[in-house]
């Protein structure tokens, strides 16, 4: 390759780094007309709400709880983006036979606020009307248990029974086959609001065949465990169209709509936990990431310029573009960095400086049996390479596998040491080799004491 060549790559390599480093610190040089985009801060450096709910599948079958749960935790994801939450964690989680909702709002400090963004998604379901015999046996048992303490109740048989609603039962109708809802008018001379629900395909199977079987009946329509319509089926319906009436004004029936449009449940969920990160909290996280990344930087520096000598300097160059190339690759993706997240990073600049170590001792090597200085460069990037390549390849394996299977935390880390990964072996490769070949057939070239 030709110096002309190489120069005009060191000089492609130095600009990249100048509009990188503007748009991780944009406030340096303040140019006009950059663009100025925020890191994204997780929960633990920006503060916010933790948030913990507990999904019921009593009413579900066990070999159903994993896509009901999966279900649940793409209709809450919905409902957070679309009142415009900033990065929303939202993951499920089981352990000891119960199962878990846990939502992550950066940005959102008291948790009060949280819990009226994510709002409370209406449990849409569908009951058909108990046989006699057991509206009246519920209804005895209700005035049986009535006025009794909880150490009487264990004592009565079926006590449960009196705590049932006695005239409408479940089922499998529930807001998890809901396809859209929209606002209606009733045709009458009334013309009052109503709400429309379209049911998938599934769905309008379940509803043909709960109408077929109540022709004459009452069948009533539940939001999050209260009656709001009970109409009488005239004749089994197909299509899957259904609709909800009630004392409704516009604004209410439209409301309605948008709620259940933005997720009717697949399953009811109770808030069991709820806590918050301030602010100050999460500065003094990031004040202090900042400082023992800086602090790791710079020993990493000394280090290579004291034990590599001007290979040394031109890897520290090449680390400080690398850095800032990473930086702005976060910015632009864009990354959530989390506490997690950063250590991905740091660990990343070690796995850099690691395979410059490698090549320039390789280096040494080549040139101490008295080869060329552009040949010893040469061999000793090819042969650093293949080590470089498989301590990398095998660390990347590790973080790929963690981002599948890891938390959202670990999966913050997983990322963020991959993306470094990727990109230190740009930098050692790349960046380092072409400072390199800057100083073939150069006076410093022959100044043993710097290369070796």
């Amino acid at each position: 390759m030709s110096k002309k060549k190489v120069y005009l790559i060191v000089a492609f390599i130095f600009v990249l780094a100048f509009f990188a480093g503007n748009l991780v610190y944009p406030q340096l040089l303040k140019l006009p007309h950059f663009p100025q985009i925020p890191f994204k801060l997780g929960l633990d450096l920006q503060g916010g709400s933790h948030l913990v709910y507990e999904a019921d599948l009593s009413s579900v079958e066990k070999e159903e709880y994993s896509s009901a749960m999966q279900g649940l935790r793409d209709v809450i994801e919905r409902r957070v983006n679309l009142f415009g939450v900033q990065e929303p964690i939202v993951q499920t989680q089981e352990a000891q036979g119960h199962y878990r909702l846990i939502v992550e709002l950066a940005g959102i400090i008291d948790p009060a606020e949280a819990i009226r963004q994510i709002g409370q998604t209406p449990f849409l379901e569908f009951k058909e009307q108990r046989p006699e015999e057991e509206t009246q046996k519920i209804l005895d048992k209700q005035k049986e248990i009535e006025g009794k303490s909880l150490e009487e109740l264990q004592q009565i048989e079926d006590w449960y029974l009196g705590f049932e609603d006695p005239y409408f039962q479940s089922t499998s109708l529930t807001g998890k086959y809901l396809e859209k809802a929209e606002l209606g008018f009733d045709q009458t001379a009334t013309y009052k609001s109503l709400v429309l629900l379209q049911f998938d395909d599934e769905g309008s199977k379940i509803f043909e065949d709960l109408t077929s079987r109540n022709v004459g009946k009452p069948l009533a329509i539940y939001i999050d465990g209260l009656p709001i319509s009970a109409p009488t089926v005239q004749e089994t319906i197909s299509g899957g169209r259904a609709q909800i009436t009630g004392d409704f004004t516009i604004e209410e029936a439209q409301s309605l709509a948008r709620n259940l449009n933005a997720g009717a449940l697949p399953v009811p969920i109770k808030l069991i936990s709820q806590q918050s990160v301030g602010p100050t909290l999460g500065k003094i996280s990031l004040e202090k990431s900042l400082k023992a990344g800086s602090l790791g930087f710079l020993l990493i520096i000394l280090f290579m310029i004291f034990f590599y000598r001007l290979p040394g300097f031109l890897s520290a160059l090449a680390l400080g573009i690398y850095a800032v190339v990473v930086l702005s690759l976060f910015k632009l993706i864009p990354v959530t960095l989390t506490l997690a997240g950063i250590g991905g990073f740091i660990l990343s600049i070690g796995m850099a400086i690691d395979a410059n170590i490698l090549i320039f001792s390789r280096m040494r090597e080549e040139l101490r049996g008295q080869k060329s200085f552009v040949q010893s460069v040469e061999d000793g990037f090819n042969r650093a390479w293949p080590s470089i390549r498989d301590g990398n390849l095998t660390t990347l394996i590790v973080a790929v596998i963690l981002f599948g299977f890891g938390t959202s935390f670990i999966k913050g880390f997983a990322l963020t040491l991959s993306l470094g990964i990727l990109l230190s072996m740009l930098s050692a490769i790349f960046i380092t080799k072409n400072f390199l070949k800057c100083f073939v057939k150069t006076r410093l070239e022959n100044w043993k004491w710097l290369w070796r």
